[in-house]
C-alpha cells in the first residue's frame, strides 16, 4: 500500500500555511486526530478504487505515471516514500532507492525452480551431439542418457521424457504426420498448427527481392518435377497444358525435355512461368518449389496446398490450379499475360513495393532456428506449469494487480526470443515480439487502442530491435519505428495468430480480459 508524503491541502490550502494552532485547541485536536487519520485512510482508499476504474490507464507505461497525471490537475503533489522502498516519481535511475516496478518485482516475483542459463533443456537424439549457446534458453542435444532428458527424437525406450516429432514430409505420404495423430508428440512439421513449425522459407536462405531479369526463353514456363507418382493430379495438369498450347521446357525426371544438371534458380529467372507443383495438396505444405519461384521472378503456377494465398507476397502474384478442370482457364490467363507485359507485370509489382506484412511476419518465424524454438516450447511448458501451481501460493501481489494495468511481467527472466520476430525481454513464448508484457487483471475502458498505443509506448521505451532486422532483405527492414501487426492472447498457433485470430471489438476483449484474470498477450511487429 502506497504512503503519501508532501503537502496535504485542506479546504485549497496548504497544511503548513495554516494558521498556527493555539495551546488552547490543542485538546481540541487531539480528540479531533483520530478522524483526522480515519478520513486520511478512506482517502487513500478511494483513491485505489479510483485508479483501479481510471479511464485509458493502459497508455501509461505504469501505475505511478497514472497516479501523477490523475492528481496533478488538482494541484495534489506526490512523492513516493523512502521508507517504504519506493523511489519518487521525479526520482533518478540510478538512485539507491528502489523504482515502484522494481518494489513490486521484488515483492511479487515467482522463483522458478530451473534456471535455464545454467540448467540447459536436454534433448536426447541419435547424431552428432549439439548445443545452442545463442538461443534464448540454453540448449544440449544429447545421444546419451546421462541425465534425465526434457524431450527425445528417439523411440523412448528407456526414457520417459516426451517424443518430439519432426518431419517435413507431406502428410500423404507419412501418415504420422498428419497433425491431429501427430498430437500425442510435440509436433514440428510444415503445419503452422504444429508446436513448433518449421517450414521452406526464410530471408537468408532466398533472396526473395532479388531483381526481376528480362525473359529470354522461348517456352512460357519451366518444370522440375522428379517424382512421377505423386499422389495429385500434377503430371495430368502438365499434359493438359500443353495440350492448351503452353510451351513447357521440363528439367526433371517426369516428361524431361532438358537437362537437369543446372541451377534451378538461375534458370528459372528466365522464364515468364515456373510450374511450382507440389506432389500433394495438403494444407501449409508450400516447399522450395513456390519460394524459389518467387526469388527468380518467374510467376509461379501452383498445384499444392489450398491456403496457397496465406504464402504467397501478395494476393495477385501467382496462378492457382485448384483441380484439373481449373487447367484451360490458367492456359488461357498465361498466354493473355504473357503477350501483355503492363498486365504480366502486375504480378511482379510486389518486387518493387515489398511483399504483404502477413508475409514479412511468416517469413520472420525462420529468423530463430527450429531447434532453438523447440527448446523455448519445452521451456515454457516447464515455466507455464510453474505458474499455474504457484501462482495464488507464492505471489502475494497476483490477486491484488488492479493498478498493474501495464507493467512488463515481472516474474520473467531477461530472454530475447523469437517465432516470427524478436520476444520481449520479459517473455519465454509466443510467436513474435511476445508481449508477455500487458498483465492485465480487470477490464475498466481498455480497448483495442489503447491496448496497440501501451504496447507500442512499452516497446518503444526499451529501444526494442526486433529479432528480424538483421535478417530482412535491406529494403524490408524499414526504420527504427515499431508496427504492429497483430495482437493476440499468449500460446495461439501461429496459424490461428496470423490467420485466424482477431478480437471482434472493444467488447470483445474486454469480456476475454474478465474472463481471464491476469491476461498476458503476444504481438507480432512488421
Amino acid at each position: 500500500m502506497l504512503n503519501l508524503r508532501g503537502s496535504r491541502t485542506h479546504e485549497g490550502l496548504p497544511i503548513s500555511d495554516a494558521s498556527p494552532i493555539s495551546v488552547s485547541n490543542k485538546k481540541r485536536w487531539s480528540t479531533l486526530m483520530p478522524w483526522l487519520i480515519a478520513l486520511v485512510v478512506i482517502a487513500q482508499l478511494a483513491f485505489l478504487g479510483r485508479l483501479g476504474n481510471a479511464k485509458n490507464a493502459t497508455f501509461f507505461h505504469s501505475w505511478p505515471e497514472l497516479f501523477r497525471k490523475q492528481h496533478s490537475s488538482s494541484g495534489v503533489k506526490v512523492a513516493g516514500v523512502r521508507n517504504s522502498g519506493i523511489r519518487g516519481l521525479g526520482g533518478h535511475r540510478n538512485s539507491s532507492v528502489e523504482t515502484c516496478e522494481e518494489w513490486l518485482e521484488r515483492e511479487d516475483t515467482l522463483v522458478y525452480s530451473r534456471d535455464f542459463n545454467k540448467d540447459p533443456i536436454w534433448i536426447l537424439i541419435s547424431g552428432d551431439k549439439e548445443d545452442f549457446k545463442t538461443c534464448a534458453v540454453n540448449c544440449s542435444f544429447r545421444s546419451n542418457l546421462s541425465r534425465k532428458a526434457d524431450a527425445t527424437f528417439k523411440l523412448p525406450k528407456k526414457s520417459k521424457a516426451p517424443r518430439v516429432h519432426r518431419s517435413m514430409e507431406s502428410a500423404s505420404y507419412y501418415e504420422e504426420n498428419n497433425i491431429t495423430q501427430a498430437r500425442r508428440w510435440i509436433v514440428m512439421t510444415t503445419s503452422l498448427s504444429s508446436d513448433v513449425p518449421v517450414g521452406y522459407f526464410s530471408w537468408a536462405e532466398y533472396d526473395i527481392m532479388a531483381p526481376v531479369i528480362p525473359k529470354s526463353e522461348k517456352a512460357l514456363a519451366a518444370a522440375f518435377i522428379s517424382n512421377c507418382m505423386a499422389s495429385n493430379f500434377r503430371l495430368e495438369a502438365l499434359m493438359e497444358l500443353e495440350k492448351e498450347n503452353i510451351k513447357i521446357d521440363s528439367y526433371g525426371r517426369c516428361h524431361k525435355n532438358r537437362d537437369g544438371r543446372v541451377d534451378k534458380v538461375e534458370i528459372l529467372k528466365r522464364y515468364k512461368f515456373s510450374l511450382a507443383f507440389e506432389n500433394s495438396n495438403e494444407e501449409d505444405y508450400v516447399t522450395e518449389k513456390f519460394f524459389q519461384s518467387l526469388v527468380a521472378g518467374s510467376v509461379p503456377v501452383v498445384i499444392g496446398a489450398p491456403n496457397i494465398e496465406d504464402f504467397a507476397p501478395s494476393s495477385d502474384s501467382y496462378l492457382h490450379i485448384k483441380d484439373l478442370k481449373d487447367v484451360r482457364s490458367i492456359a488461357e490467363q498465361m498466354k493473355y499475360l504473357a503477350g501483355n507485359p503492363d498486365a504480366y507485370n502486375r504480378l511482379l509489382r510486389w518486387k518493387q513495393e515489398g511483399p504483404t506484412d502477413t508475409f514479412k511476419a511468416l517469413v520472420d518465424m525462420a529468423a530463430v532456428h527450429s531447434s532453438c524454438r523447440l527448446c523455448i516450447h519445452i521451456a515454457t511448458t516447464i515455466w507455464e506449469k510453474e505458474e499455474k501451481d504457484s501462482d495464488a501460493k507464492k505471489r502475494p501481489l497476483a490477486d491484488q494487480t488492479l493498478e498493474r494495468r501495464y507493467i512488463p511481467e515481472m516474474s520473467m527472466l531477461d530472454f530475447s526470443l523469437g517465432f516470427l520476430s524478436s520476444y520481449s525481454e520479459k517473455s519465454l513464448k509466443g510467436f513474435t515480439e511476445g508481449v508477455r508484457t500487458p498483465t492485465l487483471k480487470g477490464s475498466g475502458n481498455m480497448t483495442l487502442k489503447a491496448l496497440e498505443v501501451a504496447v507500442l509506448t512499452h516497446f518503444k521505451f526499451r529501444k526494442h530491435v526486433p529479432i528480424w532486422k538483421p535478417e530482412r532483405p535491406e529494403s524490408l527492414r524499414g526504420g527504427d519505428e515499431l508496427k504492429v501487426h497483430r495482437i493476440y492472447p499468449l500460446g495461439l498457433t501461429q496459424r490461428r495468430a496470423l490467420y485466424t485470430f482477431k478480437f471482434k471489438g472493444d467488447a470483445d476483449l474486454k469480456n476475454h480480459i474478465e474472463n481471464k484474470p491476469c491476461a498476458k498477450f503476444e504481438v507480432i511487429f512488421v
